[in-house]
């Protein structure tokens, strides 16, 4: 069933692309059309170039240095998620590593309205549990995830669910993953710190998938955190929240963001030499 219901989205999603590419206005799309659903939303289309050549290009930013650069160039007070969204670990030496730099694969989870399975035999349960992660509620996109890659789940505020747990945390990672961002809960989050995954989330805990959410869409506009995220846009994360940059201003904030960056590091390394505190990452 889900495996269908995908296929309507896929069929739909890539019909009202083609529509914007032809410069037809909505407005004139057919009920019939209306009826099969449509994102209605102009998106960028995502390339196939490597994400990880913006990573080395934003590396050693600060989500500071990335939100003026974004008001600089006139876009304030929308590409910052809520203050909810906080990450699970901070790494307290210079290399902070609980930041993060990627471009955005979006999913989104939604609660189901399928009855639980009630109380099964156990060897039945783990039957139901299992068909209900590879067919009702499967990561699609783990399939797609390059190095330079960030993982954002629209878990539309569920909060009985874990999304992100060590386990699935850890493959997503063995595929090249930069980190993790949900408005959702993460799970395991003792070995998740243990493995050093970056995972932003409001929220702790939860049980797992089965009975509780299905998968929703793949790639596709969400709203996480109060912010609109597409597939392409780059996230920038670290202990002061997370920030998007729409794709098509990556180039020009990443500019005025090193520009901004580079300021404040001449300035703290003049005070730290004044104080003579001993130099660290940040002012280098």
């Amino acid at each position: 069933m889900l495996r269908f219901g995908i296929a309507i989205l896929l069929v739909s999603y890539s019909s009202i692309f083609n529509l914007f590419a032809q410069g037809i206005d909505p407005s004139q799309l057919s009920d019939e059309q209306l009826r099969k659903g449509m994102i209605l939303m102009e998106v960028p289309e995502v390339g196939d170039e490597d994400p990880q050549g913006w990573v080395e290009k934003y590396n050693g930013l600060r989500v500071t240095d990335v939100l003026d650069a974004l008001q600089a160039i006139g876009i304030q007070n929308i590409t910052m998620m809520d203050h909810s969204i906080r990450p699970l670990w901070m790494d307290e030496s210079d290399q902070v590593e609980h930041r993060i730099y990627g471009v955005a694969i979006t999913y989104q989870y939604l609660p189901t309205n399928k009855p639980a399975t009630g109380r099964l035999p156990y060897k039945e349960f783990r039957s139901w549990h299992g068909e209900w992660y590879g067919q009702t509620a499967p990561e699609l996109f783990k399939r797609i995830i390059r190095p330079g890659n960030v993982v954002v789940i629209d878990a539309h505020g569920i909060e009985n669910t874990g999304f992100i747990g060590s386990n699935n945390a850890l493959g997503w990672k063995s595929r090249g993953m930069s980190g993790v961002v949900t408005n959702g809960c993460a799970r395991d989050i003792d070995e998740v710190i243990l493995e050093r995954i970056p995972v932003y989330s409001v929220c702790q805990g939860g049980g797992t998938r089965p009975g509780r959410i299905e998968a929703g869409a793949i790639n596709i506009p969400v709203s996480v955190g109060g912010v609109l995220v597409r597939p392409g846009d780059f996230v920038v994360a670290d202990g002061d929240g997370v920030v998007v940059v729409p794709r098509e201003h990556i180039d020009i904030v990443h500019e005025i963001a090193w520009d901004i960056a580079t300021g404040d590091k001449e300035s703290r390394s003049k005070l730290y030499e004044k104080m003579e505190m001993q130099p660290d990452a940040t002012i280098k």
